[in-house]
This record gives structure tokens, sequence and C-alpha cells, in this order.
């Protein structure tokens, strides 16, 4: 009888994960199906949504800018000293842009704006939830997320594309200020060569991958901050904090888990 009990013991823990794991994946996905859709709802909010704009996709354009110029400036070096054992370092300006625009922009881009605006969304929605704010706007008949969720996620999925194409382009600067500047590669080879190895579907997979990438950010940011209060872990502003951290960790892991995902699709 106990070496029964010793083996279902672990089997248990396992389904009683699995079943939480899907069953959180399915609320989040309704979360999110419901965000969505209310952003169509008349009347549309486009003053709420400006200001979401405003603060995910402008208040971000510095720090975009700094991480996309080093992380060219990174990538030129490296690929530079690469290159240079097989004397093909005139390709340099082409695997600088390629990385960028299939894979470090996006990702790159979406970490920062889950460090820099996706951390303030789940703080601002929890601190609403735990002040009784959201069951406020309940008791007046509003909607909570079409009021606080749906504009951050139209915001985050204008302003994410326009983000990554900057932190393409400051990265590619990067790039050839370090290979033709400080180097010595020709800068009209470093841009031929860009320009005949980039073809629009590397943009636009860039592009769809910021897109969903910006989805991530917002559903699983303003989905941690909004059930604050049904955490085993933490209740008031501790249930916000770990709230705010479990959502940058989870939309991190995310990003990338995705990233892998689609680069499968649409390679």
């Amino acid at each position: 009888m106990l070496r029964l009990s010793t083996l279902i013991s672990p089997l248990t823990a396992l389904g009683r994960g699995t079943t939480f794991i899907v069953q959180e994946m399915g609320r989040i996905a309704m979360f999110f199906l419901r965000s969505f859709a209310l952003i169509f709802y008349r009347p549309f909010q486009i003053n709420k949504t400006m200001q979401q704009i405003y603060f995910v996709g402008a208040k971000s354009v510095f720090v975009i800018c700094l991480t996309g110029a080093f992380t060219g400036m990174v990538l030129g070096l490296q690929g530079y000293y690469t290159l240079v054992k097989f004397g093909s370092t005139g390709f340099l300006g082409a695997a600088v842009a390629l990385t960028l625009i299939r894979e470090l922009g996006p990702v790159l881009t979406a970490i920062m704006v889950t460090g820099r605006a996706g951390s303030a969304m789940a703080a601002e929605v929890g601190i609403m939830r735990i002040s009784e704010e959201i069951d406020a706007l309940e008791t007046m008949d509003i909607n909570p997320i079409r009021f606080l969720v749906s504009p951050k996620l139209a915001a985050a999925l204008i302003s994410m594309p326009l983000l990554t194409a900057l932190f393409d382009v400051v990265g590619i600067l990067g790039g050839y200020l370090t290979g033709s500047v400080l180097l010595g590669i020709s800068p009209g080879v470093y841009f031929m060569r860009i320009e005949t190895s980039v073809i629009m579907d590397d943009v636009t997979g860039g592009f769809v991958k910021s897109v969903v990438f910006a989805a991530v950010i917002v559903t699983i940011c303003c989905f941690q901050g909004y059930f604050t209060h049904t955490r085993a872990d933490g209740f008031g502003a501790k249930g916000v904090s770990i709230s705010t951290t479990s959502a940058v960790v989870i939309s991190c892991v995310l990003i990338l888990i995705t990233d892998y995902v689609l680069t499968s699709f649409l390679l």
C-alpha cells in the first residue's frame, strides 16, 4: 500500500500541474480574444489609444535606439572578426542586417518594451484591482477590459512594428559605424550587400513577429495585473509586486518560445 501511494503521488502532482497550465492557457486565450474584440466596439476609444501609443511607443524610442545602436555595433564587431577568417568581410552588411531584421530586432524590441511598458501595465492594473477601482467600473456598468486593456492592446499592435523598424535601422547604422568607420570596410560594399541580401519576406517576417510579441506582452502583463487578487502567494502590495515580476518573466519566456515557433513557420 505504501508503494502504491508513493507511485501515485508524483503522478497526481503531474496531473494537477498539467491541468493548471491548460486552464491558465485557456483563461489567457479568452482574455486576449475579449480584449481584441472590444477594440472594435463603438464608441472607439481614440484618445485613450493615443495616450497609450505615446506611453508604449514614443516613450520607448530612446531605449530602443540605445539598445539597437549597441546591438548593431556588437554584431559588426563580432561579425567582422568571424568573417575575416574566411576572407568574407564584404558580407558583413548582409550578416548584420539579416540578423537584426529576422531575429534580434523583433525579439530585443519586445523584451525592452516588456521591461519598460509591460511592467508598468501589470502594476497599474494590479493596483486598480486591489484598490477596488475595477470593481467600481463594473458597478458603473463599464467593461473594465474594454476600458483598461483594449486601448493598451491596440496601442501595442500599432507601436511595436514601428519600434522594431527603428531598432533595425539604428542597428544597421551601428554595424556600419563599427564595420566601416572603425574597421575600414567600404561603405559602398556594406550597404550594397544589405540591398542585395535583404528581401521583402525578411522584413515582413520581422513585422509579423513584432505584432505577435505585442499581443503576448499586453495580454500576459494585463492578465497578471487583472487577476492579482486571485493569487495564493500574496495579496495587497505584495501581490502586485509578485504579479509584476511574473508578468515580465512570463512575457520574456513566451517571447523566446513564440520566436522559435514563428521562425519555424516563416523560414
